[in-house]
């Protein structure tokens, strides 16, 4: 397995929509830096969010969870409660090719203030905006800025194409448009 340069990534967002908006250069004055980068991408988190309201009687129950334990919000600037998360997705829309997988990270701007970004691999022929839990561990409230970055998504090329894709197992979240909840298959 190999990770794919700068240079893949560009001819995919471009000639097969693999990422779209696309942008071709990282972009970096004051903001979050996103874009292509040397191995990756730096996808943006969007200005809608889903903010867990904390109460003695929340439990997370991936099973069954209580959608009313999360208000939306809209905005520039979200601010996740100390030691508590917010879901959110991306503002770029991804097509990942049967031959590809992605790892994604959280960005280190982020990280050296307690926030923590959790989003599981993109498999392939996977698409959808990405669903993603950001996680504030400091004992005070943290700012999550929309249209900025938030993570990095590397994308490694297998030897092998799979037997079955994503899109072949008609997986739960294929074309997610918004913050999708977790779903159990039924």
């Amino acid at each position: 397995m190999a990770i794919k340069p700068d240079s893949w990534i560009r001819k995919m967002a471009i000639d097969h929509k693999m990422i779209e908006p696309f942008a071709e250069k990282q972009v970096r004055e004051g903001v979050v830096s996103f874009g292509v980068s040397s191995y990756g991408y730096d996808i943006r988190v969007s200005d809608e969010f889903k903010i867990l309201q904390p109460s003695e009687s929340n439990i997370i129950d991936p099973k069954r969870l209580n959608e009313n334990n999360f208000v939306d919000f809209k905005g520039d600037v979200c601010v996740i409660p100390a030691n508590s998360y917010i879901l959110a997705k991306t503002v770029e829309y991804f097509r990942i090719p049967r031959n590809i997988l992605t790892v994604c990270f959280g960005k280190s701007t982020y990280a050296r203030c307690g926030v923590i970004v959790n989003v599981t691999p993109f498999e392939p022929e996977w698409e959808g905006f990405v669903t993603m839990s950001i996680s504030n561990t400091s004992p005070v409230p943290a700012k999550v800025y929309a249209n900025e970055g938030i993570a990095q998504v590397l994308f490694f090329e297998a030897l092998e194409i799979c037997e079955v894709s994503y899109a072949d197992k008609k997986g739960k979240y294929q074309g997610q448009g918004a913050i999708t909840y977790p779903k159990i298959d039924k």
